[in-house]
């Protein structure tokens, strides 16, 4: 009896199991007769949609839909990386901002506050790394999004939000979770949220110098050492910040700061005003583009593009000083022979003095033709006593611009020596030599490049 019942079981689960598969088989055969093999569409979950999704991205939401870049964090055209600020984030920007909620803050200002929280393209946080991102808020300049900076050693942006949370993936993007809202930033702003600008900093700070970079009516380029440059800058003249009065350490900062946003992509050679002055004359910069930007010859802008409110910061390796006359000569190899001169007359702690001069500067091609006139090879062939008179022909005592100067007589440091001044159609000297390039200023006068050697 056992062994009929256990046949009788083991025939009733072969034909379950048989009639397990013709079910599985008649299943196919319908499916396949529908003609539909797509799988089942799942639900797009946008950047939007997963914000939408989470209540504590509410205020974030709001904001976005206020605005108006609810439909555009949604589009799976482009993909997006988004610091999103929790909605303690945003209580706490409304409590600093003294504002009850987000109708109190114009859809200009949001708008620009939330376009700062978002980066072109997807980028886990593994492709982070420490330095500065540009968002797609709009900065000064067309095309140039105001930049923001990470420091991934401390997981904080702008040395404001730390990164809470990373890697939450959309269909086109990435969101990573931030604890504080981030406000655009000037360049002052820039200059406190990265360490390595500290030295920067305390030098601004001391010359009393951030309010005016924090002016969002003006516009501003600031070449920016780094801590390294201002280290090297302390140790070559032996002194540390508490020795620079307010009055030397406003020059040499302003210095390194022009009237302008000017992008690297619009960096040209030739020589630029600086904020800096003297005799109320902009001082000059030269800026050589010849492998790399170069400053006064030999300062290295290391970093480019920071985009601030009012302007554009470019971070350098030196700190560059308002030059002299004498430094503007050397600090171009055009005057290489120029110097040469100077030096062997004996001249330039004289034309390092307080001033002011004015120079009409001889280009190297000058020289060189003055050699072949005189059938030598050099200023080796000429001695001290030669070079003097001829090198004080070429100075005028006072800050004398181009637009000054008028037709008639001009006294030189040489006694037995005046020049003949033309304007008409251009600046000439004794009628054939002509000012090539005009008005750069030093800090203890002023520079015109001219094309021909004067000859007392």
């Amino acid at each position: 009896m056992k062994r009929v019942i256990d046949n009788f079981g083991k025939n009733i689960w072969v034909l379950i199991l048989m009639l397990g598969l013709a079910f599985v088989n008649v299943s196919c055969e319908d499916d396949d007769d529908s003609g539909n093999d797509d799988p089942m569409p799942e639900n797009p979950m946008t950047i939007t949609d997963i914000a939408a999704s989470n209540a504590d991205f509410s205020i974030l939401v709001a904001a976005l839909q206020k605005v108006g870049l609810d439909d555009d964090l949604a589009s799976e055209n482009n993909e997006f990386t988004v610091f999103a600020p929790t909605n303690d984030a945003f209580t706490a920007l409304l409590t600093e901002l003294n504002v009850s909620g987000l109708d109190d803050i114009p859809n200009d200002v949001l708008t620009s506050v939330l376009l700062y929280h978002v980066v072109s393209g997807s980028k886990m946080a593994n492709m982070i790394e420490t330095g500065y991102y540009s968002s797609l808020s709009d900065g000064p300049k067309d095309g140039y999004g105001l930049s923001f900076y990470v420091d991934m050693s401390s997981a904080m942006i702008n040395a404001r939000a730390k990164i809470t949370a990373t890697d939450i993936k959309a269909d086109n993007g990435i969101i990573h979770v931030i604890d504080k809202v981030m406000l655009p930033m000037t360049i002052t702003d820039h200059a406190v949220a990265n360490p390595a600008f500290s030295s920067l900093v305390a030098g601004v700070t001391k010359a009393e110098l951030a309010g005016a970079l924090d002016d969002e009516s003006a516009m501003y380029t600031v070449f920016a050492p780094t801590n390294d440059a201002f280290e090297m800058f302390f140790t070559d003249l032996g002194v540390t910040l508490d020795d620079l009065s307010k009055e030397t350490l406003s020059s040499v900062i302003l210095y390194h700061a022009m009237g302008d946003a000017v992008p690297a992509s619009m960096v040209e050679p030739g020589y630029f005003p600086t904020l800096s002055t003297a005799f109320d004359n902009a001082i000059s910069l030269k800026i050589d583009t010849e492998g790399g930007v170069f400053l006064n010859s030999d300062s290295e802008v290391v970093a480019t593009d920071v985009v601030a409110t009012n302007g554009i910061v470019h971070a350098i390796n030196k700190v560059i000083m308002p030059p002299s006359v004498v430094d503007i000569a050397i600090d171009n190899t055009n005057f290489s022979t120029l110097v040469q001169a100077v030096v062997k007359a004996e001249l330039v702690d004289a034309l390092s003095g307080d001033g002011p001069f004015t120079v009409f500067a001889p280009t190297n091609a000058a020289f060189d033709a003055l050699f072949t006139e005189l059938n030598i090879t050099g200023i080796d062939d000429l001695t001290k006593e030669d070079l003097t008179p001829i090198l004080l022909a070429h100075v005028v005592s006072g800050n004398v611009k181009s637009t000054d100067l008028s037709n008639g007589t001009v006294p030189t440091l040489n006694d037995q020596k005046t020049l003949a001044v033309a304007v008409d159609g251009g600046v000439t000297i004794d009628e054939a030599i002509n000012v090539v390039a005009a008005d750069i200023q030093g800090k203890n006068g002023i520079v015109h490049v001219i094309d021909k050697v004067i000859i007392p």
